[in-house]
């Protein structure tokens, strides 16, 4: 289930969203999307704990982990239906 999320989390949400939509992404492409921020663990996080990101691990490298988020539009009907 989805649940809100603050608004510094929506607007770096957005500039991934615009970038990689439902493909997977590697932290550091994440880092590099949004130009870098130092809070990007934390952000990564707040995602996850609201629902709005899976994450899973490398078949290639199990020590890396992959990103994708959720469709805006899933996740906004999922906070409706509660």
């Amino acid at each position: 289930m989805t649940k809100p999320i603050a608004k510094w989390v929506q607007i770096r949400y957005s500039k991934l969203w615009n970038k990689f939509r439902t493909k997977e992404f590697t932290f550091e492409q994440a880092k590099k999307a949004i130009k870098g921020k130092s809070e990007m663990s934390m952000f990564l996080s707040e995602l996850k704990k609201a629902g709005w990101l899976q994450i899973s691990l490398s078949s290639e490298d199990t020590r890396k982990r992959l990103y994708k988020l959720k469709d805006p539009g899933i996740a906004i009907k999922e906070m409706t239906l509660v």
